[in-house]
């Protein structure tokens, strides 16, 4: 399970690292329609390199503080695919 902050209408799609405890995350969509939503889902699949079937928007639909619960994907290597250096 992610916890994630997201920052819509950004200039670019990318993960920025860790803001108090939970992933931040700008995305270029709009926050409308799901868009936003379905791009978090692409982005994160992409960079922890499972199918976007594996994750899932489980809160936070309509906010900016989300978590997504990723389905079959050891814990170990997960800070190094979303390009975290260090996690405590």
């Amino acid at each position: 399970e992610l916890s994630v902050l997201v920052q819509a209408r950004a200039s670019r799609s990318l993960i920025e690292g860790l803001h108090e405890g939970r992933l931040k995350v700008a995305l270029r969509s709009p926050p409308a329609d799901g868009k936003a939503n379905a791009e978090l889902i692409r982005l994160v699949a992409k960079r922890l390199r499972v199918a976007p079937s594996r994750v899932e928007l489980i809160a936070g639909a309509t906010s900016r503080r989300k978590r997504l619960l990723v389905r079959e994907l050891l814990v170990k290597g997960v800070a190094e695919r979303l390009g975290l250096n260090a996690v405590e």
